[in-house]
């Protein structure tokens, strides 16, 4: 699971995110808005956050925390335990696939903050941004008013809510909502 992990990371690397326009950039952390940086990992950063709970639980249950280990940079779009117990529930320990296709659906390469999204979409002529994920998918990327919002390829959508945090290998950027529809909701 690793390897594909990692395999994914790479070719995903390698694909146009649609943030060509902000360069992938971060801001250096003196910069305003920008988050301060961790010595902790993406991983032991969702562990530590208590909003983040049932999120760590899906990394360790799917064998995908070693690879959030790594030497990244990622960016989680992070769910926060409110937006798990909308959805019904995290994949549990019994369901390490379930929960590894989650996490890959939720996760772009590189450190990407809000204020590199702001940026793209301020530069963007039709409103949106996009970027690929993990599992090959495209979340796009909308204002309204001063939030963020992110919609997934299956039309499941979410604000960027809380407050960012820099790993030592990525970003966590929390959400409000599950960005994979559940069997049976309605597109």
């Amino acid at each position: 699971m690793r390897k594909i992990l990692i395999g994914a990371a790479a070719a995903a690397l390698t694909l146009n995110l649609g943030l060509a326009a902000c360069g992938q950039k971060t801001e250096a952390p003196e910069a305003a808005g920008a988050p301060q940086p961790s010595t902790s990992t993406v991983a032991a950063s969702l562990k530590d956050n208590g909003d983040l709970g049932m999120l760590a639980g899906v990394v360790e249950a799917s064998g995908l925390r070693a690879a959030l280990e790594g030497v990244g940079p990622y960016t989680i779009f992070a769910p926060t335990d409110a937006a798990f117990t909308a959805a019904g529930g995290a994949p549990g320990e019994d369901q390490p696939a379930q929960g590894a296709k989650l996490l890959q659906a939720h996760i772009v390469p590189g450190a990407v903050t809000r204020t590199d999204i702001n940026a793209a979409l301020d530069r963007a002529t039709n409103g949106r941004v996009e970027m690929r994920t993990m599992d090959d998918g495209v979340l796009t990327f909308t204002r309204e008013g001063q939030t963020l919002r992110v919609t997934a390829p299956d039309g499941a959508a979410a604000r960027l809510t809380g407050t960012e945090s820099a790993a030592s290998n990525g970003v966590i950027q929390p959400v409000d909502a599950v960005l994979v529809k559940a069997a049976g909701q309605g597109q």
